[in-house]
């Protein structure tokens, strides 16, 4: 090889690595600014002066969900800093009872409430108070307050009672028919009677859920949450992120007594439609008049009806009437399909249990359904039961 022909081999060799230096060093400057959560500065951009090729949508992707989470939870702060003075602890006393061994000690019990009216009035659960002849309800900021029983409803679990003096706050009830599963949620309570006001979250795991009390009948069209509740936080509220009552926690399941399997975040609320329909006619009268025509039922939805090859979406099917009853004069018969009570149809927004909270006790109602196949309607004047 000549002189000249490796002169011109060094000259290229030299030239190539100069370019990979540089080529490194603007590969650098931009992965550094990246890093950083810069926007990137292109290779061009430093040689040239060429404006950069825009940055791809990954990084504003990323910004907008640290956003997003933040306003999350302003949000979940906001709602509790709005409810969380209007929820009480509620302690009671039931008196111990004369034995052959001697008389037995007072038993202490505690559960949780909300104030939903300045006038005192306080929503908690039945079981919270059934029994206790003294009650006292404890404020969020510890000062504590004689409390009276205006009213219960057994079948709803739900009780009303009333102290005397101001509250420092009232909730506001929201539309517990417009929730959907997956819908972020609050509880707040006194869990054990002694953590007062602590706050969970969950999500509404579904709706519509139905629970056997084993007392012989169903609490039914619950609101089941992954919030966690325990023992005591019973009577307590479940919010949304408005900040309103969308439900009144009353219990949560472990398990059955056929499985040894442990069960968590299985916790059920009574729907504020409901707990407000009964707390307002409490208020009203002292007592809960409930509507009643005398069947047992199941819930249609598409699924099962699917399933069964039912000719209607969404109803209830019934699976038993009590005789004498008004659905038994009305000439109602198990295997009916009930699709509409009044002027209320049955759907995903409006269940069997709400529709009939609409009507009163001794009103006659259109009851619309399907029998054998063909639609029917029957007029039921509605009985009454008091809790």
């Amino acid at each position: 090889m000549n002189p000249r022909t490796i002169g011109v081999v060094l000259l290229i060799f030299v030239f190539g690595c100069v370019s990979a230096f540089l080529g490194a060093i603007v590969g650098g400057m931009t992965v550094y600014r990246y890093v950083r959560n810069e926007q990137p500065v292109a290779a061009q951009e430093i040689v040239t002066g060429i404006p950069p090729t825009p940055l791809a949508q990954s990084t504003p992707t990323i910004q907008n969900l640290n956003v997003e989470v933040a306003d999350i939870e302003s949000t979940i702060t906001g709602a509790v800093e709005k409810v969380g003075p209007a929820v009480v602890t509620v302690v009671g006393v039931i008196q111990g009872q004369f034995t052959f061994f001697g008389p037995s000690p007072d038993q202490t019990i505690s559960g949780s409430g909300v104030i939903v009216s300045p006038k005192g009035y306080i929503v908690t659960n039945n079981h919270v108070v059934e029994g206790a002849n003294k009650l006292t309800v404890v404020l969020a900021d510890g000062s504590q307050l004689s409390a009276s029983i205006v009213g219960t409803d057994i079948y709803a679990d739900l009780a009303v009672l009333k102290v005397t003096g101001p509250v420092p706050a009232a909730a506001t009830f929201g539309n517990s028919d417009a929730l959907k599963p997956g819908e972020t949620v609050i509880a707040i309570g006194s869990p054990l009677g002694d953590f007062k006001n602590t706050v969970t979250v969950g999500v509404i795991s579904a709706t519509g859920r139905t629970i056997d009390t084993g007392k012989g009948y169903q609490i039914e069209d619950l609101i089941q949450t992954d919030a966690a509740i325990n023992q005591g936080n019973s009577g307590g509220p479940l919010v949304n992120l408005a900040g309103e009552v969308v439900g009144i926690n009353t219990l949560v399941v472990r398990g059955d007594q056929f499985s040894s399997s442990i069960a968590e975040g299985l916790g059920f609320s009574i729907p504020a439609n409901t707990a407000r329909a009964v707390a307002e006619q409490i208020v009203d009268k002292g007592f809960f008049s409930r509507p009643y025509m005398g069947i047992r039922w199941q819930p249609i939805t598409p699924d099962i009806a699917n399933v069964y090859g039912l000719p209607v979406e969404w109803g209830i099917y019934i699976t038993d009437v009590t005789p004498e009853s008004p659905a038994d004069q009305s000439g109602l018969h198990q295997g009916d399909i009930l699709t509409k009570i009044g002027d209320i149809k049955l759907d995903e927004n409006s269940s069997y249990v709400n529709a009939l909270f609409k009507y009163q006790a001794g009103q006659t109602i259109l009851v619309e359904g399907v029998r054998n196949g063909k639609p029917f309607q029957v007029s039921v004047q509605l009985g009454e039961t008091r809790s």
